[in-house]
């Protein structure tokens, strides 16, 4: 049997409430090749630190607790975890979120689709199934907007996705060797800069569509400030701001 080489990353702010159902949640079917799953509290004010720790001591998982002492942002937190799974040995790293909206029960059928089709990257998509995401509880005014700047995005990215926002990620071998996390945003658009990154990278980039659900959950996230952010992005991306140094890109 081979040695288990899938990490995921959990970043975590005030998430007490939610936690414990989404660890609960990981299907069974990962139990051989799960190397570890870290949780990251990003400064959280609640008892999060408290319930991962509890979790460390009666879940079947390998928990590990990483601390932000401040609150830094998710983009931070994000850069915590894959570098601390980057250094345990990962070959595959996948971002679930602490709030419960994207099920850790499809990580199987994530880890399968990532490496049938051969892709360095792989992104949950909300929209891939049309109207699906409305059913799923997505605000009318957020499918709307989201419609538009994946409309933008397409045009400059030229990935052809039909999301770019949901953060359920996967990062397979080359995006974790070559992407340059550090250099990313530490807040919410770090995703966005991520697909920038492998695209100017020329890394496989591709979606697989994920159910939608919003439900009690709370968004730290101001619509208005992230559409901005999106604007910037692009504009960089445009003036080659991602792109990788001289005899940087893989092959």
């Amino acid at each position: 049997m081979n040695a288990p080489s899938v990490a995921v990353v959990i970043p975590a702010y005030n998430a007490a409430d939610t936690l414990p159902d989404v660890i609960a949640r990981f299907p069974r079917a990962l139990h051989d090749e799960l190397l570890a799953i870290w949780v990251v509290d990003d400064g959280s004010t609640d008892q999060t630190v408290r319930v991962i720790r509890k979790l460390k001591t009666e879940s079947p998982w390998p928990l590990k607790l990483i601390m932000q002492p401040h609150n830094g942002g998710y983009g931070n937190a994000m850069k915590r975890g894959l570098t601390a799974a980057r250094a345990a040995g990962a070959s595959i790293v996948a971002c679930v979120h602490a709030d419960g909206q994207y099920a850790p029960e499809l990580l199987p059928a994530l880890l399968d689709s990532l490496r049938k089709r051969r892709l360095d990257l792989l992104q949950g998509s909300r929209l891939a199934s049309g109207r699906g995401a409305l059913a799923g509880g997505m605000p009318f005014y957020k499918y709307l907007a989201g419609r538009a700047l994946v409309a933008l995005e397409n045009r400059v990215l030229g990935l052809g996705l039909s999301d770019y926002h949901s953060g359920y990620m996967l990062y397979g071998q080359r995006a974790l060797q070559h992407l340059p996390f550090t250099r990313l945003a530490g807040s919410f658009h770090f995703d966005l800069e991520v697909l920038a990154s492998a695209k100017a990278y020329g890394l496989r980039v591709g979606e697989h569509a994920i159910p939608t659900h919003y439900g009690d959950e709370v968004s730290y996230l101001d619509p208005i400030r992230y559409g901005v952010e999106v604007l910037k992005v692009m504009a960089r991306y445009h003036q080659g701001h991602y792109h990788p140094q001289p005899h940087g890109k893989p092959h």
